[in-house]
């Protein structure tokens, strides 16, 4: 099946493109959710028309990402956990975690929008990879550090 993206959707493709897709993909997530319409003359021509209202609601959201990305590059996160012997955490530091120190340091931010390829098991320093937006990607410093641990760290600054 046909459809003209009304919303950029990851891994299918930009607003205003004709993309296809599986007729119960399209059913059952594309259409209800009001991501996409069917592909016909007549609403090829209403997203013709929406073209202006599309760049610049674009052109917003890139500018609020890229505010938000200033904002969030210089944040440094400490996070402490139990560890054992060899230096493995019990329980790992999750995209959930990462949000929760943000929102302890007044930075709201949607989970899904941290980009961890997998949990951190280790005790160390990362750069995790923040997506505001899909041109939009910013890094923020994160050490994870034994529970316990003496404030060493503070200490060395």
């Amino acid at each position: 099946m046909e459809v003209i993206l009304r919303e950029h959707v990851d891994n299918l493709g930009r607003r205003g493109e004709v993309v296809k897709v599986a007729d119960g993909y399209a059913r059952n997530y594309l259409l209800p959710r009001k991501l996409a319409l069917v592909a016909t003359e007549g609403n090829r021509k209403q997203i013709e028309r929406e073209r202006a209202k599309f760049d610049a609601k674009e052109a917003e959201e890139k500018g609020v990402a890229d505010a938000a990305a200033q904002r969030i590059a210089n944040v440094e996160l400490e996070i402490r956990r139990k560890v054992g012997e060899t230096e493995a955490l019990y329980g790992s530091v999750t995209t959930s975690d990462i949000a929760e120190a943000l929102a302890a340091k007044g930075i709201e931010l949607d989970r899904r929008k941290v980009q961890l390829q997998e949990p951190i098991k280790k005790l160390g320093e990362y750069d995790v990879p923040i997506k505001l937006h899909r041109d939009v990607i910013t890094k923020i410093k994160l050490r994870v550090i034994a529970e316990g641990e003496p404030e060493k760290a503070k200490a060395a600054k």
